[in-house]
């Protein structure tokens, strides 16, 4: 009862976001606190870019661990008597022992990671998986048999899967909505970090003997987990899962080490907490049942309507993730650039630029995904991934006697890898990490992370067999097809987030997905072609989601006008 008051006044903060100016209970300390973070976006306390920095380091291991299997692709098949140019079953089997990790994620680590962080938290949870990626590395350089090799490859893929998760949820829940996409998508950025160190160390082992560098290569990805180990406990707790656990006051605590002020910390506990009841209420009237166990929460992925579209837009980012091709060259970039005509040597080395390219252009993603928007960065990268991943195809019939062979494979690839950085790098995880309601987030970003790690593991199985089909001519343009195929699925059914709290969301996936499908097609794209290609002015941007000053939504249904209030923030003693 001693914050009570607080409470009152950032009820008051939470109902009235773009008014606080005029909230007489509010004094001028309060106003300056809502004002500096209006103002200064960027300006939070240390501990929450601490948690975030401990969170790229998750991320960085993701990276580096997949890495280490694309250098040692060309020397540990050879070594345990599986090369893939020898047979066809070498082929799956090389490739299966690659694809572990992904098959673990997506059938097991990533499904387990919501009864885990339903019961430990977000900070165990981390600190699990951290464990098992700091033992796996070193268990797999020292194996002495490519079985031995799938065992330690698939408790990678537990320690991948828990952090895979966790840390993007953790992220969004921690991140203030107005810089979230900034702070969440630091996944994707030092994950490719991660990727980037990886191919370095593959370089810089390259000289050792064949018999130890693919041991080196592996092995090298314990590196970035001995920090998140021993940091991770210094981190808040994430204050929305406390509020799960009915620990309120911890919540508020948590809120005030990652706000400026407290009534910040106070107006952001009072939104999780309406968003809590009304999410509530959304299940009760759902008619499903209401144990609230694991499987309940999985069937109601599919079964409410607003969850339902939720789980849709996030199972499309993550296979498009997958569909796009990225990681034909993240995971067997070095043998790609070996069938291109390079030596080992010019194979790591292309693979280094590689991850140099795709470390560096993640950047531009931190300041463009709460400005331009997520759906709006995949509109525009997916057409120049498929000219371009086209392009690195068709010059595999340069004839390999020219320069111009592995010069141009390598330009068209970096150039598909620069684009990919900065849009459909980042956005899956961000993404999927902020639409589902917070009942249901551990499991709707299982649902994603595994979506994801399903098609990873395909690919990852079936690419030296298609490889040998289709050759890297028919491979490129098989991919190239999939990003033209994956444009149209984010045009159709992909909701903008861009700078939304996680309680509004629930608003604009209340729109039905026929009539995001009309709108777009209707309102939207016509616009978008009389202002940007016959350069029409004074045109009235047409508006599916319309929030007013004072936080009530709108939603242009076409066929009329449908008003749906926010949750009633009020300043009594049930706050």
């Amino acid at each position: 009862m001693d914050i009570l008051p607080l409470l009152q006044k950032g009820a008051l903060a939470a109902q009235n976001p773009r008014g606080f100016e005029s909230i007489p209970e509010l004094d001028e300390e309060d106003r300056a606190a809502l004002r500096l973070e209006k103002e200064h976006r960027w300006h939070h306390p240390k501990i929450l870019y601490y948690t975030i920095i401990l969170n790229s380091i998750a991320a960085a291991i993701q990276g580096w661990d997949q890495t280490g299997s694309n250098g040692a692709n060309l020397s540990f098949p050879i070594q345990f008597g599986i090369n893939p140019d020898l047979s066809d079953r070498n082929q799956w089997i090389t490739g299966f022992v690659n694809s572990c990790p992904y098959i673990c994620i997506a059938f097991f680590a990533g499904w387990i990671s919501d009864p885990v962080n339903r019961l430990f938290g977000r900070r165990i949870t981390i600190f699990i998986g951290a464990i098992f990626s700091l033992i796996a590395p070193i268990g797999s350089a020292c194996t002495q048999h490519w079985g031995q090799l799938v065992a330690c490859r698939l408790l990678l893929g537990v320690g991948m899967g828990l952090k895979e998760v966790t840390v993007p949820v953790f992220s969004a829940e921690v991140a203030p909505p107005n810089i979230r996409g900034g702070l969440v998508m630091s996944w994707q950025t030092w994950t490719a970090f991660g990727i980037f160190l990886g191919t370095c160390a593959n370089l810089a082992v390259k000289d050792v003997t064949s018999v130890a560098a693919w041991r080196l290569q592996l092995g090298s990805a314990f590196i970035p987990a001995v920090p998140l180990v021993c940091g991770v406990f210094f981190c808040p707790e994430s204050p929305r899962w406390l509020m799960q656990k009915k620990r309120y006051r911890k919540a508020f605590e948590s809120f005030k080490r990652l706000r400026s002020s407290t009534v910040q910390a106070a107006r952001d506990l009072y939104y999780a907490h309406a968003l809590l009841r009304a999410e509530e209420i959304l299940v009760q009237e759902s008619g499903v049942a209401k144990n609230g166990n694991f499987f309940t929460r999985f069937i109601e992925l599919f079964t409410i309507p607003r969850i339902r579209r939720a789980t849709q837009a996030s199972g499309i980012v993550m296979i498009a993730q997958q569909m796009c091709g990225i990681n034909i060259i993240a995971f067997y970039s070095s043998t790609i650039f070996q069938n291109a005509g390079a030596t080992v040597t010019q194979a790591l080395l292309a693979t280094w630029g590689f991850g140099l390219v795709n470390f560096t252009f993640a950047w531009p993603a931190v300041w463009t995904i709460d400005t331009f928007g997520r759906r709006a960065l995949l509109l525009f990268t997916f057409p120049n991934m498929c000219w371009t991943l086209l392009a690195a195809g068709f010059c595999f019939w340069i004839p390999t006697s020219s320069r111009a062979h592995l010069g141009l494979v390598e330009f068209f690839v970096y150039l598909f890898d620069a684009f990919y950085s900065p849009g459909e790098g980042p956005v899956p995880f961000t993404y999927s990490a902020e639409v589902f309601p917070l009942s249901h987030r551990e499991v709707g970003m299982s649902w994603a992370v595994a979506t994801n790690n399903f098609w990873a593991s395909v690919l990852s199985l079936t690419l030296f067999r298609i490889l040998r089909a289709f050759k890297p001519q028919g491979t490129f343009a098989f991919y190239a097809g999939l990003n033209f195929l994956a444009f149209w699925m984010i045009f159709f059914w992909l909701p903008e987030t861009k700078q939304r709290t996680l309680e509004e969301l629930d608003y604009i996936f209340a729109v039905p997905t026929r009539t995001h499908m009309k709108y777009q097609t209707t309102q939207a794209a016509p616009y978008f072609i009389k202002k940007h290609i016959f350069r029409r002015k004074g045109l009235i941007e047409p508006q599916l989601y319309k929030f007013d000053e004072i936080g009530t939504e709108n939603v242009d249904l076409l066929a009329g006008t449908v008003t749906k209030d926010k949750p009633t923030a009020t300043a009594d003693q049930n706050v």
